[in-house]
């Protein structure tokens, strides 16, 4: 599944529909989702399920493996803090590297999980790992969360799509194997919104409306000769592109809306902005959006290179959170920075850290969690000593704050059978 692209100003509101129903809704993707019977549950499968206290999820992934000693998982004074210093922050005893000061401000609404570990070192399988719960195997793509919630929950917004990724890599694993109404739309820029969205001044909607009667005569032979579900789900795609388009909803991917004080709140670049974006979304009913931030693999110059990814994510993670909590969504929103592994907590030749999945750190805010604590421990960065999660377990995590079955069986187009989180424990002494 490739990002939407970027066209020419020129293209017909045709072409723009085409592109989305191949692209944001997965007509690429022609593979269904087997017959979902519920099945005899994994027999390691967590049963626990509560009722939801997040409607929503902002989840912010920081590609390339965000160090952990110099962002959340700080141990002051320890030698493997290199030069990184940290400070203290609205929750009483919980510091953060000192890159971090307008995100030290919300920490009161946050929990710090610095026990997680996982099985994959290398990025593709790492990311991966992170985002599906599931090891890469063969053929079979696995869905992300925003895919899981909208099969067992629906959209928030019919007229939008179910989940929204703002980033600049195409390999996302999006909806896996589940139908192509299921797949995310993938955004590069935030700030161009949905392009060629806006019918060319040259054409009326009377025109546009007989153009799209005469190529639904013209396939429908073929849809009959072809009676499969992979050709269904192309038309249908592309009905649900059109309804986007002549959405008043279609307004919440216009980033000019926003006032310039809340432009300038958020900072400048993709991230920044794609935060705000996020906001704007989630306020529109769209119920999963993630933004990247790449950059965070510092096998070199870490201690100047990270105060930089950190400036870049500080001034927007703070103003989001700040955002939605003014406006009334942070209780219900689970905001979740994570990254595919931390950092060696010894620092190379070259004065950066490498790859180091056997301890890192990642934060949730809102949606139902208690904040101001830190849940697990390690020994300096080194190793977990309390508390471990699995990244599975972290992900089962987030499913439970949506109130999804963890123990529900769904079967891929190879008839294997897959739960939302492998068999991931949720950490529920986060919610009370």
């Amino acid at each position: 599944m490739n990002a939407l692209p970027h066209s020419c100003e020129d293209l017909t509101r045709r072409h723009f529909a085409s592109r989305l129903a191949k692209t944001c809704l997965g007509v690429s993707v022609m593979n269904g989702l087997a017959s979902r019977g519920l099945a005899a549950p994994f027999a390691e499968a967590s049963k626990l399920k509560q009722a939801a206290t997040a409607k929503r999820v902002i989840y912010l992934y920081m590609s390339g493996g965000m160090s952990h000693l110099d962002t959340f998982g700080v141990v002051p004074g320890a030698d493997t803090m290199g030069s990184t210093k940290t400070i203290d922050t609205s929750a009483k005893g919980v510091p953060i590297s000192e890159y971090l000061p307008h995100t030290a401000k919300t920490l009161h609404r946050g929990v710090i999980i610095n026990s997680l570990s996982s099985t994959q070192g290398a990025h593709a399988e790492g990311n991966y790992f992170q985002h599906t719960s599931y090891t890469m195997r063969g053929a079979t793509r696995h869905p992300t969360m925003g895919a899981w919630l909208q099969k067992f929950q629906g959209k928030g917004n019919t007229d939008l799509p179910g989940t929204v990724v703002i980033t600049g890599d195409s390999r996302h694993a999006g909806g896996g194997f589940f139908e192509p109404t299921f797949q995310p739309l993938l955004l590069n820029d935030p700030a161009r919104g949905l392009q060629n969205s806006r019918m060319p001044a040259s054409l009326s909607e009377s025109d546009f409306d007989y153009r799209r009667s005469l190529s639904a005569r013209l396939d429908q032979s073929f849809q009959q000769a072809y009676d499969y579900k992979g050709v269904k789900a192309y038309a249908e795609a592309y009905k649900d592109a059109i309804k986007v388009m002549k959405s008043e909803d279609l307004a919440a991917f216009d980033l000019s809306k926003e006032s310039p004080d809340m432009h300038a709140a958020y900072g400048e670049g993709n991230f920044a902005q794609g935060c705000l974006l996020a906001r704007r979304l989630i306020e529109h009913g769209v119920r999963f959006v993630e933004v990247s931030l790449g950059g965070w693999d510092t096998h070199q110059d870490n201690f100047v290179r990270v105060p930089e990814k950190c400036g870049e994510l500080d001034q927007a993670l703070g103003a989001l959170i700040t955002d939605l909590e003014r406006r009334g969504l942070l209780d219900d929103t689970l905001v979740v920075l994570t990254s595919e592994f931390g950092r060696t907590p010894k620092i190379n030749q070259n004065e950066g850290r490498d790859h180091y999945p056997k301890a890192f750190s990642s934060v949730l805010w809102g949606g139902g969690v208690q904040g101001g604590r830190v849940y697990g421990k390690t020994d300096k960065g080194i190793s977990v000593t309390e508390d471990g999660v699995s990244v599975p377990d972290f992900n089962a995590t987030i499913a439970y704050a949506l109130g999804l079955p963890l123990d529900l069986v769904l079967y891929s187009p190879s008839k294997r059978p897959f739960t939302v989180s492998d068999k991931g424990k949720p950490i529920t002494t986060l919610f009370s």
